[in-house]
């Protein structure tokens, strides 16, 4: 039985995360040597660690805060990747980077992502706090999140969460859109023009990568709290993804969170974000040269994710990534 959360601070959230722990058809033969596969990111080997500390919180408390962990931090890495490619081994570093997501992680990270940023928001936390029947809101949230629009300081706090989605998903798109642009301007570099050798095992290696869990590492849990504390807000009417985030940071503050494992999907935002990944695969499977797999991971590994995220603050929510040709040529 969980206890009710009594301090639900950015302190609180980055001790949390902090002590966490953290077939293809095959490719003509190529005369060039195949890429070495590259060392994974440093969060993605962190060993997990199974105790938090001092910190006296329930375990359901602590998965929140791993949950959007996970999604901030594969944003971020994605959000850096360098569109300034100079060899293969360049666009094979960035692929791994852009591809170390697993969709339906993303989503429930997504959720609480929200949730936690409208816990910033001091007028519905008191609200909430101050709830005379809790189990019944407990009960009535669980059932139907859009009952958290209702609470005072709600509309606040969804625009907190909107805020703050739009943010790091407009972000990425941004971003993708560099990267999907040196896919033409890379084309100048004799080598970005070459076959990508083992094409076979490269587009394993992004589906295994494509299936991993997140796993905290020693930054997360400072970055995670900068993300939060920006503020952002994005008035207007909630979407189903921020009204899930509402409703899940409720059931926090009243110590239900476990009530609320119902809520960390929402199907137009995890079919996009499914279609996304799928159509990375597809360019992949049909790319030639490597200035294709980097249009390929402009597009599919950044934009599209990116534009789910910010779809998902959009009435009347996420839209469904089109299946392309992916057999692009610039």
């Amino acid at each position: 039985m969980m206890t009710k959360t009594k301090n639900l601070s950015l302190a609180t959230v980055a001790g949390l995360i902090a002590l966490a722990g953290c077939a293809t058809q095959p490719a003509p033969h190529q005369r060039t040597a195949a890429l070495r596969p590259l060392p994974p990111r440093p969060y993605a080997s962190a060993p997990r660690q199974s105790t938090l500390s001092a910190v006296e919180t329930a375990p359901t408390d602590r998965s929140l805060q791993i949950q959007a962990a996970a999604f901030e931090s594969f944003m971020r890495h994605a959000r850096g990747i360098d569109p300034a490619f100079s060899s293969p081994a360049d666009v094979a570093q960035a692929l791994q980077t852009g591809a170390r997501h697993e969709p339906r992680e993303l989503e429930a990270g997504m959720i609480a992502f929200a949730a936690l940023a409208a816990l910033q928001e001091p007028r519905f936390v008191a609200a909430v706090r101050a709830e005379a029947r809790p189990g019944e809101l407990a009960r009535r949230l669980a059932a139907d999140p859009q009952a958290a629009l209702a609470l005072p300081g709600a509309e606040a706090a969804g625009a907190r969460a909107s805020g703050a989605l739009y943010a790091q998903g407009s972000g990425l798109t941004g971003d993708g859109e560099k990267v999907k642009h040196a896919a033409y301007s890379v084309q100048h570099q004799a080598w970005s023009t070459a076959k990508v050798p083992d094409a076979a095992g490269r587009l394993s290696r992004v589906k295994r990568l494509s299936t991993e869990s997140y796993r905290p590492a020693g930054e997360d849990a400072a970055q995670l709290q900068l993300a939060l504390a920006q503020n952002t807000h994005r008035p207007g009417g909630a979407t189903p993804v921020v009204a899930r985030g509402v409703a899940l940071a409720a059931l926090s503050v009243l110590g239900e969170q476990r009530q609320g494992q119902g809520l960390m999907s929402e199907p137009a935002a995890g079919s996009c974000l499914h279609m996304a990944k799928l159509n990375l695969y597809q360019c992949l499977a049909s790319a030639g040269p490597h200035y294709e797999d980097i249009f390929c991971l402009g597009q599919h590994a950044m934009i599209d994710p990116g534009q789910c995220v910010v779809e998902a603050t959009k009435a009347p929510g996420p839209r469904q990534v089109a299946v392309t040709r992916a057999s692009y040529r610039p």
